[in-house]
């Protein structure tokens, strides 16, 4: 064979593989983009982590969970809060401090209407079996409340000093928090496009990439049934949701007046509420979380009064009127959000 020859071939060869290289990439260019998604169990419900990115981080995501429940979780009793509330510890860690910072600031921005403090008094009233509520001697609701306010914490070089019998939970925020916190992992990663939900409770970035579109969530119609379906679809554009539901989870009196696990933080009696359902759109899932929790205590009115200064949240609350029918408000122009 002249050199000619084989130069002539190895072009062709060459030319082949090129040709190959190109037909593969361009197949491989032209796939559908497609989300990777981890789901799994966490603080006693579910989560879907959906991601722009072919890498898992299962591993991470349960490490980043296990943390905030070796923190915050008032149902294991070697948690840090538990730990705290049984005044045997005062150190706690920076997920715990900016939790407690939030808190403080939205106690002080609600006047008490959103209190961490109050779960002693709610754990007080025997919301008793077969939805009836059990009387509590007024003395014993007194007693209680000389420990409740949030004023009556504080906090020093991580250092949490409270009154001997002061229960902390931060069920109505901490859940939302640990949304951020899977949020900044992602952040770290460079992924630009997600959508995080635990247990309802949402946390987006971007778009989602499979349907180019922005991310969506559901707010539900509040049903007495225990059955599901969705009220209205709102876009997310770099936003968190958080909803807070009183009709799951109530009692009736002798009267059939229905309560929801509400307490007043002024009086430390349940309140009658007839909002069933709260969303709050914040730009982090721990301030959506307990503002959803706190407007539910404030009532329409207050929170519409409340909204017109704080055009930085946006809300949608569902309630009936005098003939049980229902309402819905929405404050703060709550689904235009593209």
């Amino acid at each position: 064979m002249s050199m000619m020859q084989f130069i002539k071939k190895s072009k062709n060869k060459i030319s082949i593989l090129a040709v190959l290289s190109c037909i593969y990439s361009c197949n491989k260019n032209n796939e559908a983009p497609k989300n990777t998604i981890i789901s799994g169990q966490v603080f006693g419900t579910y989560y879907n982590i959906i991601y722009d990115s072919k890498i898992h981080y299962n591993e991470q995501f349960d490490s980043l969970f296990y943390a905030i429940n070796k923190s915050m979780s008032t149902y294991q009793s070697d948690s840090d809060i538990s730990k705290l509330n049984r005044n045997e510890i005062t150190t706690v860690d920076s997920h715990f401090v900016k939790v407690f910072q939030t808190s403080k600031t939205i106690y002080a921005a609600t006047n008490g209407a959103f209190d961490p403090t109050i779960g002693a008094v709610v754990n007080a009233w025997d919301f008793g079996p077969e939805g009836k509520i059990t009387n509590l001697d007024s003395v014993k609701i007194a007693s209680v409340m000389t420990s409740v306010g949030l004023d009556k914490v504080s906090i020093y070089d991580n250092n949490i000093i409270k009154l001997p019998n002061t229960f902390i939970d931060f069920n109505a925020i901490a859940k939302g928090y640990s949304l951020d916190v899977i949020s900044e992992f992602l952040d770290t990663k460079a992924i630009t496009n997600y959508l995080i939900d635990i247990g309802g409770e949402i946390r987006t970035k971007g778009v989602n990439i499979e349907r180019k579109a922005l991310w969506t969530a559901g707010i539900e119609t509040p049903r007495f049934d225990a059955k599901q379906s969705i009220l209205q679809v709102v876009n997310l554009n770099n936003q968190a949701m958080a909803t807070s539901g009183t009709y799951r989870k109530f009692k009736t009196d002798a009267n059939g007046n229905r309560y929801a696990h509400i307490i007043d933080t002024k009086t430390g009696y349940p309140s009658k509420t007839n909002i069933l359902s709260v969303s709050v759109i914040a730009s982090t899932c721990m301030v959506a979380d307990a503002y959803a929790t706190a407007f539910k205590v404030m009532g329409i009115d207050k929170v519409t009064s409340f909204l017109n200064t704080h055009p930085e949240l946006k809300a949608f609350l569902i309630f009936e009127d005098a003939h049980k029918t229902l309402q819905t408000v929405s404050i703060n122009h709550f689904f235009e959000n593209d």
